[in-house]
């Protein structure tokens, strides 16, 4: 089928009959096709939206690539984060209007409290629906309002990396402005991470594979940066910038054996926030030490409508601007995709025209 047979418009609603959408036809980015598929009409608590751009998260590339054990079914529409504009309603929306600009959420319907089975409240882009097309349809609930400072692009970084730093670092962290942290890396919750505790003034910490890397974090408040492949034993160097106290919360990106060095890192009653497990699911605690240490492990699974809501009311307030490697055009996805496997400082984006 041609494309340019298929712009039949609902001239009523300015909506084309047909969109493009991304899909795997089996896992490996081999498999990525760009289909044409009939643009889906909102039930009656359902909002269609343009869509603006798409960000990619880690987690993204390992969906693609092996599923992360997850029963996919195939044709599969990848990737969960998006930010559009709301272009029709079901009968019965409440919450949005037309013209609106929204952003999705991660874990579908989880509005507020405590995290709901995968069951239940499936995430976008795994066992829920992928928003990587140039419409999606959605249930409002699953939706939120745009922070009104950012452009579609900024906003599109906000459903799982934000979400996961201001988790990390807020709500379950509890950091102070007189305290220290350690982010591991420059991806994107990192970098959230790290300018999410320089509006409250703390102490931030870095350790990096890459010297260049680090100085340019340190535009976003870092006080000091570790390279990590200099000094394989950065818990010691933790320990010396904070003259032998620790760090009060550490970002742990790492799991395995990193995940010790990070209990090494941290302070009397300190808190780690294990985000991501790059090197390894498992891993091996001396469990003496923390109970010595009376630390605290927090295990940061995103959050919730409310606080992501809570979180774009704070970046509007504070000026946050999330820090974008790179955008990639709608047709050039699989590109991006090959970014994000190699390592992004900040986000990968894609931007739907």
């Amino acid at each position: 089928m041609k494309f340019e047979i298929t712009l039949k418009k609902n001239t009523e609603m300015n909506i084309p009959n047909l969109m493009k959408q991304w899909e795997l036809s089996d896992f490996g980015l081999n498999n990525l096709k760009l289909n044409i598929v009939p643009v889906p009409t909102p039930g009656p608590k359902e909002v269609l939206v343009k869509t603006a751009a798409v960000s990619l998260n880690y987690r993204d590339h390992l969906v693609t690539s092996n599923g992360m054990g997850m029963p996919l079914a195939f044709p599969f529409v990848p990737a969960s984060d998006m930010s559009g504009a709301v272009v029709k309603i079901g009968s019965r929306v409440s919450r949005f209007k037309i013209n609106d600009k929204v952003i999705s959420t991660n874990i579908a319907g989880w509005i507020e409290g405590p995290a709901p089975s995968p069951d239940i409240a499936p995430s976008l882009g795994g066992m829920g629906p992928g928003v990587l097309a140039e419409y999606v349809c959605l249930p409002e609930d699953w939706l939120s309002l745009a922070p009104k400072n950012l452009s579609p692009v900024e906003s599109a970084t906000l459903p799982c990396a934000g979400l996961t730093a201001w988790m990390a670092v807020f709500e379950k962290g509890k950091l102070k402005s007189n305290e220290t942290l350690v982010v591991q890396g420059t991806g994107g919750v990192s970098l959230f991470a790290a300018q999410f505790a320089y509006s409250i003034g703390a102490n931030i910490l870095l350790t990096s594979s890459s010297d260049d890397k680090i100085n340019r974090a340190k535009s976003l408040g870092i006080s000091a940066g570790i390279n990590r492949f200099n000094n394989e034993d950065w818990q010691h160097n933790v320990s010396q910038l904070t003259s032998g106290r620790g760090a009060d919360l550490i970002i742990e990106m790492a799991g395995s054996e990193n995940l010790q060095k990070s209990l090494d890192a941290v302070a009397q009653e300190g808190r780690i926030a294990i985000v991501g497990v790059l090197e390894a699911a498992d891993a091996t605690l001396p469990i003496f030490k923390v109970l010595s240490k009376r630390s605290s492990l927090l295990g940061i699974g995103v959050g919730s409508r409310k606080s992501l809501e809570a979180m774009c009311s704070y970046i509007d307030l504070h000026e946050i601007r999330p820090v974008i490697d790179a955008i990639y055009r709608f047709e050039d996805s699989p590109k991006a995709f090959d970014h994000l496997k190699r390592g992004a400082f900040g986000k990968v984006v894609i931007e739907i025209q």
